[in-house]
């Protein structure tokens, strides 16, 4: 073998041996890393990977009719300080030491949840503190601050140098408020949490709407700091728009609340409605407090109840379309204010040995004359009673932007003495909000319209979605019918000596006025029901009052219903009186502040503003 040869084969061998070697020490750190060292590197590596971060949209607003905000997501902040900031640690530790006071001081100052020595201590401790989790303060600041407070923190020494230099942030979080505090509180709705969903109302009905839809970050490592970085843009929610007018609000709440505190009630509702577009412009829920004050936890106003004697306007308004009575038959009732049909007792709270004309007999609401009336309409055929008002939609679930709002109860009795309840307002059940829609049909000239809380949906101001008014019946009865009822819901205002919404007599003398109006001319109809106690039956102390009416009854321009449960000035309530003072108080403001209202040589002057 020559030299040359032998050379070769050393330096194959050579490089051979350096190549199993580099392969050994490749497998033997393999080993290593699976065994000794593998939840090192496991931590090191979920420490780099890059994790998406939610950018949070900001929930729409809701407005009213004037763009006023009824709800909002206001942005609120906390003030975090990280002391791990490499420019606080030069020269050793000069520059904090030298603005930790100004700081301390000025965030006593701005925000007084804690005082300057408070602050300094917090921030000393964070600063000397060897634990770096420990190092970072993420509520520097009690409470959330708001963001002119923010803009005048950002003008403090060293602060004004930016997070880099001071190491202070602020962490943005949206709070929903109310601008306008109780005003149609639950009909506006919450939300769970500072971000949550809705949860009532239209927070709720239009959750989706108001939510938006959130973006993405994404943690990156930039100059040596770890920043979010956006991927995806969040698209903010939309505005809902309603169609309640705060100054509206306003009026409905205040004169509701005088009464019920008056009457010292369980609960009290009302609603105010555009009779033309079904625009609801207030609505308000009463609840009676332990302390005896009134706040909205309910909404009554789309639960529903036994209606008492309004129903007997739906009933009679059947028989009349029908052709199965006229307005002016008669109908004897006697002295003693009771009649029995079967072993049920029907009583009149107005006793009187008379006799009735259909018309009259509606405006003093007789409970015996509306059961005569209907049982012998449709006696032995209840099923074409109901399918009547079937007809008239009244059995419908008409849509509300309310979730959870009851759809009406009306079943076809099996019997005589359920037909005859049912003339005047028990056995059925009905929301206000449906009792509203009914009688705004009656002012509408027979039209029966939806009624509205929401007009549109804006995103920057812009319309997305406009909602339009919705007719429900296009004509509830024939025309005659239409104005029989018109005629019969005026007397009960302005008959002094039947109407039960009319005027209080003493000794032959007004002494008080109920729904009648100098100022605006109101028709309706009363309704008082006695509540049905659990385990103890109807009770003749208890009772839910109504009043539902439109106005001016010229040329209707609103609807509005009240309706009062359980008021505690017994033997004194008086639909009429309470409830009808309410709307009659409402009418008057409404018109003073929507239009210029009055009455020129007998004929009707509306003028707006």
């Amino acid at each position: 073998m020559s030299d040359n040869q032998r050379d070769t084969i050393l330096r194959f061998a050579a490089i051979f041996l350096l190549i199993a070697a580099g392969f050994a020490a490749v497998v033997v750190k393999i080993v290593v890393i699976q065994t000794k060292e593998r939840e090192q590197w496991l931590n090191i590596a979920t420490q780099q990977v890059k994790t998406d971060q939610p950018i949070v949209a900001t929930r729409g607003n809701i407005l009213d009719c004037e763009g006023r905000l009824l709800a909002s997501s206001m942005p609120q902040y906390y003030v975090k300080m990280d002391t791990r900031v490499e420019a606080l640690h030069l020269g050793g530790d000069t520059l904090f030491y030298k603005y930790v006071d100004s700081i301390a001081d000025g965030m006593s100052r701005i925000v007084g949840d804690r005082t300057s020595e408070e602050y300094k201590r917090i921030m000393v401790n964070a600063f000397k503190s060897k634990n770096k989790k420990e190092r970072v303060i993420h509520k520097l600041s009690k409470r959330r601050i708001t963001y002119t407070e923010m803009k005048e923190i950002k003008q403090l020494p060293l602060v004004r140098r930016g997070v880099y230099k001071s190491g202070i942030e602020f962490e943005n979080q949206h709070r929903r408020v109310k601008p306008f505090g109780s005003l149609a509180s639950r009909t506006i709705g919450s939300i769970y949490g500072e971000g949550g969903y809705g949860n009532a109302g239209l927070e709720k009905g239009f959750d989706k709407e108001l939510a938006g839809k959130d973006g993405v970050s994404t943690r990156q490592r930039i100059g040596g700091r770890w920043e979010n970085v956006t991927v995806e843009e969040e698209v903010d929610g939309l505005d809902v728009v309603t169609t309640l007018n705060t100054d509206l609000q306003d009026i409905v709440e205040t004169a509701l609340r005088e009464r019920l505190q008056a009457t010292n009630a369980d609960w009290g509702c009302c609603i105010l409605m555009e009779t033309k577009n079904g625009h609801i412009k207030a609505i308000s829920n009463l609840d009676r407090n332990t302390d005896g004050s009134y706040s909205e936890t309910m909404n009554h106003a789309v639960t529903r109840v036994e209606p008492g004697s309004t129903f007997k306007t739906i009933a009679l308004m059947a028989a009349l379309d029908d052709g199965k009575i006229g307005l002016y038959d008669t109908i004897k009732v006697h002295r003693d204010g009771w009649m029995y049909l079967g072993k049920s007792k029907h009583t009149d709270s107005h006793p009187k040995d008379t006799i009735y004309t259909v018309r009259s007999a509606l405006a003093i609401s007789s409970n015996i004359a509306l059961a005569k009336i209907i049982t012998k309409a449709y006696d032995g055929n209840a099923e074409k009673f109901v399918r009547k008002l079937e007809k008239m939609n009244l059995r419908d679930s008409f849509y509300s932007e309310i979730p959870g709002a009851d759809g009406p109860r009306i079943q076809i009795p099996n019997d005589a003495v359920t037909i005859s309840k049912m003339a005047y307002g028990y056995s059925v059940e009905l929301s206000p909000m449906q009792i509203l829609a009914f009688y705004n049909g009656i002012a509408n000239n027979g039209k029966m319209v939806r009624p509205m809380l929401v007009s549109e949906l804006q995103q920057d101001g812009m319309t997305v979605k406009e909602y339009k008014t919705e007719t429900i019946k296009s004509s509830m009865c024939k025309k005659s019918t239409l104005n029989d009822i018109r005629l019969c819901l005026h007397d009960v205002v302005w008959d002094n000596n039947l109407g039960t919404a009319s005027v209080r007599k003493w000794a032959g003398k007004i002494v008080a006025y109920k729904a009648q109006s100098e100022l605006v001319h109101i028709a309706g109809k009363t309704g008082t029901a006695q509540l049905f106690i659990p385990h103890r039956g109807y009770s003749g102390k208890n009772h839910r009052m109504t009043f539902v009416g439109y106005f001016p009854e010229e040329a209707p321009q609103y609807t509005c219903i009240c309706m009062i449960e359980n008021p505690r000035n017994w033997p004194a309530y008086d639909a009429g009186y309470d409830c009808g003072n309410v709307v009659r108080t409402i009418a008057e403001k409404t018109i003073a502040y929507s239009d210029c209202y009055g009455i020129n040589e007998g004929n009707l002057v509306l003028e707006k503003r």
